[in-house]
């Protein structure tokens, strides 16, 4: 292999002409010819058999070339990259300039990682938002349990609305009735919108054993059968029901929960109630300093790398699926979303992801941030917890350079969040820069890995 050129060329690409000898070039064709003869059938000759030149008198001198090019170029690629001291950031382009008797020569462009600049990452105009947890929001807490508990006792009276009604009822289209129009001890509660408008309203005032007779419209949404069309619906009133609320009490507690009092259900409902608000407001403030951090980043993305990016995360998506069991087009089928709906959000997860990380490593870079053993040993301990895994096992799946990238990465995201201003500055303050380029990741595929955040 030698690299006979090397260009920059626009959008953080390098192209690399790369040749592979005479020699190489035909021990790969040479290799095919082996591995596919047996496929081949030459009359005159038993099949795995026929000569190498008799195959390509019969089918071109080039009949092996396709295959061997793709059986040389991918380590040609990779010694030359190396060669050159690239870290790819996506897949390559080839060009095959030339294949024969000479040698093989290929243009690879390759994109690498992009220069950029961050500006005054500390002092950011993001506030986190405070928690409070109210008597009201408590009571509201309470609601659904109270829901649950509430039950439907029969009345002697007229019904209102928020009652519910045992009705019999049929629908007639000039006397005709319809299909779909037909039902027999149907419960319905007055005012929940679920029939047709004024379908409800005409009920409120019956009583149980009263015949109805309701003129409606169905909605010109409705199916084209009866869109906007005016008809009668029948109904027989069997049973009216209203909703008897439990008394809200300790006994009430004890029933719906593991609590002896009801002061101590509203206390817990109120803990866990502020506990999953703080967790949201963190996870908003911590999306809002990377959306400001990602703000002062200075970067111009080539679109191949987010390309990559945006086909790992699609295939680490299809992947956790068909873990399940559920193959990526079911699912896709499932939701009602298109492949090409979902790489448009994947390319936007790619390129906040890729900024992210850039803006993260400037900090640390700007910070002068160390990871020691101590905190690498630390982190081995804590990932072989989360995934119930040894030790040995964590060590072989994540390299001591990818945990000490998160790390550092963890580290910088604190002084960030630490220096936040909380409110937005009057006038903005001269960009401080600072260059950063570093490999992050690299195109060839990664084995599959536990995370070290």
């Amino acid at each position: 292999m030698n690299v006979k050129s090397k260009e920059t060329k626009e959008n953080s690409a390098i192209e690399l002409v790369i040749e592979v000898s005479a020699e190489e070039f035909e021990a790969a064709v040479e290799k095919v010819y082996r591995k596919n003869r047996s496929k081949i059938a030459v009359p005159g000759f038993r099949k795995g058999h026929a000569p190498r030149k008799i195959i390509e008198g019969m089918y071109g001198s080039n009949v092996f070339y396709e295959d061997a090019i793709e059986d040389v170029y991918p380590d040609a690629y990779s010694q030359a990259v190396e060669q050159e001291g690239l870290d790819p950031v996506a897949y390559p382009q080839i060009e095959i300039v030339e294949a024969g008797k000479d040698g093989l020569t290929f243009k690879a462009t390759v994109t690498v990682m992009p220069e950029y600049k961050i500006g005054a990452y500390k002092g950011l105009p993001v506030a986190k938002e405070a928690v409070t947890v109210t008597d009201e929001d408590v009571e509201n807490e309470l609601k659904p349990y109270i829901q649950r508990a509430t039950r439907l006792v029969t009345v002697d009276r007229e019904a209102k609305e928020g009652d519910t009604v045992l009705i019999d009822f049929e629908g007639f289209d000039n006397g005709v009735a319809f299909e779909g129009g037909k039902g027999e001890n149907y419960p319905l509660e007055l005012g929940s919108h679920s029939f047709i408008p004024s379908f409800e309203e005409g009920l409120v005032g019956a009583k149980a054993g009263e015949d109805k007779e309701l003129d409606v419209t169905f909605p010109e949404d409705y199916t084209p059968e009866l869109a906007g069309k005016p008809v009668v619906f029948k109904v027989k009133v069997h049973e009216v029901k209203e909703p008897q609320a439990p008394v809200v009490d300790d006994e009430f507690a004890k029933d719906v929960s593991e609590f002896d009092t009801l002061d101590a259900f509203k206390e817990d409902l109120g803990k866990k109630l502020k506990e999953r608000r703080e967790h949201a407001a963190e996870h908003a403030f911590e999306e809002a300093v990377t959306d400001a951090l990602i703000g002062v980043l200075e970067v111009d993305l080539p679109q191949a790398m987010v390309d990559f990016r945006a086909d790992n995360i699609l295939r680490e998506y299809a992947q956790r699926f068909e873990s399940q069991g559920i193959p990526f087009q079911q699912y896709l089928q499932m939701t009602g979303q298109t492949m090409d709906a979902m790489r448009t959000e994947a390319k936007a997860a790619a390129e906040r992801q890729i900024k992210t990380e850039m803006a993260l490593d400037a900090v640390a870079k700007e910070e002068k941030l160390e990871i020691s053993d101590e905190e690498v040993a630390a982190e081995y301990k804590a990932m072989a917890e989360q995934h119930k895994m040894t030790e040995e096992q964590v060590k072989a799946a994540a390299s001591e350079d990818d945990v000490k990238e998160v790390l550092l990465r963890r580290k910088a995201v604190r002084i960030v969040e630490d220096s936040v201003s909380g409110e937005k500055p009057a006038e903005e303050a001269p960009k401080k820069k600072t260059t950063r380029k570093k490999k992050t990741e690299k195109a060839e595929e990664p084995a599959e890995e536990p995370t070290a955040e």
